[in-house]
């Protein structure tokens, strides 16, 4: 058989597989055939979506499961040795390896990046002449500078649970970079991956073959939230089992596998009686907090000696290593021989404090963008809505009083102070009927998360969203929850939220609780009601949203800004690398006065310094808690200053001024024109003026063909509807919506060109049952438009089922050729008029 004539398939079978078994290569254990380095794009259109095709490596050449060192691209025979090459490096880089190897069945170029192996970068090979694990492996060390010492950290094998859950591309090289690191010495390790990517079981994985290998014997992983500790323990940490104990809030005793160990032996200091920690275990889950305070007797980190852990793992490092003078930072410092792993998603850089700084370049960064091109992560499209006031600002008349009958300062009042300094009693009445108009209009049972600028405003809000959604709150009352840090109600409720399987609540108002570490994977929509200035806070704020469930219908999020805050997508640093700007002098030590910006005014966060213990105007810093002293109808003053008067203003109406939808294009680029700009551009390009338009339109068989060419070319049908339906009171016509929006035509709804096309005189020449579908044809385009007309399983739907079979209906036509020729004449007669 000619060899041309094989299949890609035929190919691999018959001369690339037999050439890598013949190399030495454990076709078992070390050769992975079609492996995923992406799942697919999902594209979105209006409120569907697809995915696009998942991206695969045709054989990834292994010396252990999840430790790579080649990639082999293959074509097949009518394609010339080279032709795979380009994809194959592609997929070499992303794997973090330094062979490249293309192949058509006669042979393999073999793509040597690191320059060890040939003397130039590319050779070609007899499929016999294919290098073997053995003469591999050593040079892969070589080229990662991995010394013979090193060598059985690096081959220590990721833990297999069993069931072939392996992980992702992205999150093996993030372990195999980590674990080559510490190997190699270094003691402080920065990996940056976007929200929603694994960070924990990526933790896990560099946790453990550094425990097996007994690199690390002793390990403490930190994070600055109860929930987070809690989920670590009982899902990706399960398998330290025995040998992992939680530090539990305040060394009020230990957890071990979630239960808690009563503890005799105390310590007496003064009045207080701190129980001693438990030091026979390995493996330590907890908690910033539990672990410090002001308070020299609740330090309980002190109770181990400097030297105990061999490696310390920070959760959300942006939150409190960053800082030199934090408080959580006085953990890190005292166990500073150990080697510190940091993980987030966003790596806090600013003039004052830097991640960078402390732990060095990302040895590792997988990002937003990267998970969205791979389809590990959801795409989100963007409505921004500004009010008038908040662009233009708003100044009370002289002496104008408010609600409580407080005389308003003179000055101009604008976003920055609305919710904050002065509460306008109608702007949140706006901004939550937005809300509950979109969640009608789409779906009123998608999980929401609306973040406010504190307490206060939390609680307007959820009020508010309460009376607008009476029949829903009806069916259950936690349809509206909040879910705040001074709330134990509200606080009970986050995991019947973020479980997939619990219906309530469906709407969490929050103001920092829930900025970071909900996992909260079907969260569809994202409302921005809170003004964000920090980049750090924006992404973990939009990671609310990235997780993908597909079980449960979740590849795609809504983002619904009413603060600007979405103007942070066009800065170049969204989601490029961390760019180091801090740069301490001398014995220099950062205050940074961005801190207050994140946190919460009423105390809805975990705040980086301090220990409410001691300090009675922070909250809990345990649970986010405030301070019982602590008023949210005010707004604190600074430097301990009394706090400031809160205006409360009923009588001012806002309004809205502009409505922007935007979208990701193909290439993952957020679209910012108008919806109506970027659909009259879209289908310009295709139909330059409205007489290209219609003599397509007319001459189309299918109608719905034009729709669907469309709306793969970026125009999004439920969006763009909608404004026109806005308009006209009632469902348009897709014609319609395309020849008022892109071309100025007056527009007309579905039932008015029904009527119109029933009173000409087409349907006098069709009699009984043929008169009697063509009626009952028109109905239903009336109601559900033109794609259900066109389709011929319409005839099996009510009505049309009481007229007769299908069959029967068509024969009333003569034929079926008589039936759509019928069919085509109502179509002319819709759009007679305009398309004729």
């Amino acid at each position: 058989m000619d060899k041309r004539s094989l299949t890609e398939t035929d190919i691999r079978t018959k001369y690339i597989t037999p050439a890598i078994i013949q190399a030495g290569w454990n076709i078992q254990t070390q050769v992975l055939e079609e492996y995923t380095i992406g799942a697919g794009r999902i594209q979105v259109r209006g409120r569907l979506s697809s995915r696009g095709a998942p991206r695969r490596a045709d054989y990834v050449l292994n010396y252990q499961p999840n430790k790579p060192i080649a990639v082999i691209e293959a074509k097949d025979n009518k394609h010339r040795l080279g032709d795979g090459m380009q994809q194959a490096l592609d997929y070499a880089e992303k794997l973090d390896v330094p062979f490249a190897i293309s192949s058509n069945g006669d042979g393999f170029l073999f793509h040597d990046r690191s320059g060890l192996l040939f003397s130039q970068p590319e050779t070609e090979l007899a499929l016999d002449e294919l290098p073997g694990p053995d003469t591999l492996w050593p040079l892969f060390l070589q080229w990662k500078g991995i010394g013979k010492a090193q060598q059985s950290t690096i081959e220590e094998p990721y833990y297999d649970d069993g069931n072939g859950r392996t992980p992702r591309y992205y999150q093996m090289v993030a372990v195999n970079r980590a674990v080559e690191a510490v190997a190699k010495g270094q003691n402080r390790i920065l990996l940056v991956m976007a929200t929603g990517t694994g960070k924990t079981y990526t933790a896990f994985q560099i946790i453990w073959r550094l425990w097996k290998s007994k690199q690390k014997r002793r390990i403490l992983f930190l994070a600055d939230r109860n929930i987070l500790v809690d989920q670590t323990m009982n899902n990706d940490f399960k398998p330290f089992a025995g040998a992992m104990a939680k530090l539990s809030p305040n060394a009020a005793g230990m957890e071990r596998n979630g239960k808690k160990i009563e503890q005799q032996l105390a310590v007496e200091r003064g009045k207080d009686r701190v129980n001693k920690v438990d030091t026979s275990y390995e493996i330590y889950l907890g908690l910033y907090q539990a672990l410090s305070g002001t308070d020299e007797a609740r330090n309980v980190y002190k109770q181990f000696s400097p030297d105990f852990f061999d490696l310390i793992v920070i959760d959300e490092c942006h939150r409190g290593s960053a800082a030199d003078d934090s408080a959580w930072r006085a953990i890190l410092d005292y166990f500073s021989a150990a080697t510190h792993i940091g993980l987030t998603a966003t790596p806090k850089e600013t003039d004052e404090v830097s991640n960078i700084h402390y732990f060095g370049e990302p040895v590792y960064t997988y990002s937003l963008k990267q998970g969205i091109d791979d389809g590990y992560l959801a795409p989100y499209k963007v409505i921004r809505v500004d009010l008038d006031k908040d662009v233009q600002g708003w100044r009370p008349s002289k002496g104008q009083r408010d609600m409580l009958g407080q005389l308003i300062d003179d000055r101009i009042y604008n976003q920055r102070d609305f919710d904050r300094n002065i509460v306008m009693m109608h702007r949140s009445e706006l901004v939550a009927s937005i809300i509950t108009e979109y969640l009608q209009e789409t779906d009123p049972m998608q999980k929401t998360i609306v973040f406010c600028e504190n307490i206060d405003h939390a609680e307007r809000m959820r009020q508010l969203l309460v009376n607008l959604n009476p029949e829903q709150v009806r069916k259950n009352r936690k349809y509206v929850m909040r879910i705040t840090g001074d709330e134990q109600e509200g606080k009970a409720e986050l995991d019947h939220f973020i479980d997939p399987e619990e219906p309530y609540p469906v709407i969490a108002v929050t103001s920092k609780l829930m900025t970071t570490g909900v996992d909260a994977k079907t969260c569809k929509l994202v409302v921005l009601d809170q003004r964000i200035q920090s980049m750090t806070e924006f992404k973990q704020i939009i990671g609310r949203g990235t997780r993908i469930d597909e079980d449960y219908g979740k590849t795609w999020f809504t983002i619904l800004d009413f603060k600007k805050a979405t103007e942070l997508f066009a800065d170049e640093q969204f989601d490029g690398d961390p760019v180091m700007v801090y740069s301490p002098g001398p014995g220099e030590s950062a205050v940074p006065p961005d801190q207050q910006a994140e946190q919460d005014e009423n105390g809805d966060n975990t705040y980086p310094t301090g220990d409410a213990s001691s300090n009675p105007t922070l909250p809990n810093t345990q649970l986010g808690e405030p301070h019982p002293g602590y008023h949210p109808d005010n707004t604190s003053g600074e430097n301990g200053d009394a706090p400031r008067t809160k205006f409360i203003v009923n009588n001012v109406t806002f309004t809205i001024t502009g409505r922007r939808v935007q979208y990701l294009d193909s290439d993952g680029k957020l679209i910012t024109e108008e919806l109506t700009d970027y659909t009259r551009k879209t289908v310009q390009e295709q139909y330059a003026t409205l007489k290209d338009f219609l003599k397509r339109w007319h001459d189309a068989e299918r109608k719905q063909v034009i729709i669907d060419e469309l709306a793969s070319q970026g125009v999004i049908w439920d969006d763009i509807t909608a404004e026109v339906r806005k308009k006209l009171g009632d469902e348009p016509d897709p014609f319609d919506v395309i020849t008022h929006i892109v071309y100025g035509q007056p527009a007309l709804t579905r039932k008015q060109r029904a009527a119109k096309a029933s009173r000409r005189n087409y349907f006098d020449k069709y009699q009984g049952q043929a008169r009697a579908v063509l009626d009952a044809l028109l109905q239903k385009y009336a109601d559900t438009g033109i794609g259900t007309i066109e389709d011929t399983k319409v005839l099996q739907l009510p009505p049309f089922n009481e007229l007769g079979t299908a069959m029967e209906l068509v024969k009333a036509f003569g034929s079926k050729a008589g039936y759509q020729q019928a069919l085509r004449e109502l179509e002319d007669n819709l759009y007679n008029d305009e398309a004729g």
